[in-house]
């Protein structure tokens, strides 16, 4: 029986994982779910479902395959949700998100997805997850001019650390940035509260037009431009 043990770097590459994770990432899904018309009570029932699933999900298939497996969100197919469920209720995005995911159940059963990754090139699936997530990357610079401060020194930070410790440059900026939000006055604690987050049943209602409109390219978008690469 092999040993099993958890030195500090693989303790600290996965808090990393799981930081870069919720700091790069995490804003899109609030947008997204916003744009399906959730309150803000709703979205923390939202975001606390994603984590219990996604850490609960790859906890237990990494234990049971013995193989590094993760499941997570997927952020360009998030991006792509913030325009496509514009107008539509909490109830319908609900339907796209199971009609979408059960595409995908049944592509990773058939193994359809093997083989297209086959055919579909490399650079072509990378390609299309910048397309899509360039319009968010270039948001940061847009703010350059209301938050200067902030936004350069945050861009300093990754900058420096991406030619001297690549792997902590996004720890950097998140850091420099949190440390510069405190102290020119942006967060506050007075109006932060602790809770225990309620589940909340939400039924799904399956709108044909949307599942084709919405559910489909979320799917593609997913497979193709997030999984692939």
């Amino acid at each position: 029986m092999r040993s099993f043990s958890l030195p500090l770097p693989t303790l600290l590459a996965g808090f990393i994982a799981v930081l870069v994770g919720y700091a790069s990432s995490a804003a899109i899904i609030w947008q997204a779910a916003a744009s399906a018309g959730a309150s803000a009570s709703q979205i923390d029932r939202w975001m606390t479902a994603l984590r219990h699933g996604m850490g609960g999900s790859t906890l237990a298939l990494t234990l049971w395959r013995k193989v590094p497996i993760l499941t997570a969100w997927s952020t360009p197919g998030a991006a792509l949700l913030v325009s496509g469920l514009q107008g539509v209720t909490l109830n319908q995005a609900v339907g796209v998100f199971i009609f979408a995911n059960g595409l995908m159940v049944l592509c990773g059963l058939t193994g359809l997805f093997a083989r297209l990754m086959k055919i579909i090139p490399h650079s072509l699936a990378a390609a299309m997850l910048a397309g899509i997530l360039l319009r968010f990357g270039l948001q940061a610079f847009a703010t350059l001019e209301d938050h200067l401060l902030l936004c350069g020194g945050m861009l300093a930070a990754w900058l420096l650390c991406k030619a001297l410790y690549p792997r902590f440059a996004v720890v950097a900026a998140l850091l420099v940035g949190g440390v510069i939000a405190v102290f020119s006055g942006d967060v506050t604690g007075s109006h932060l509260s602790l809770a225990f987050v309620a589940p909340e049943y939400t039924a799904p209602q399956f709108t044909p037009s949307l599942l084709l409109s919405v559910g489909v390219p979320f799917f593609l978008v997913t497979m193709a431009s997030q999984n692939a690469p």
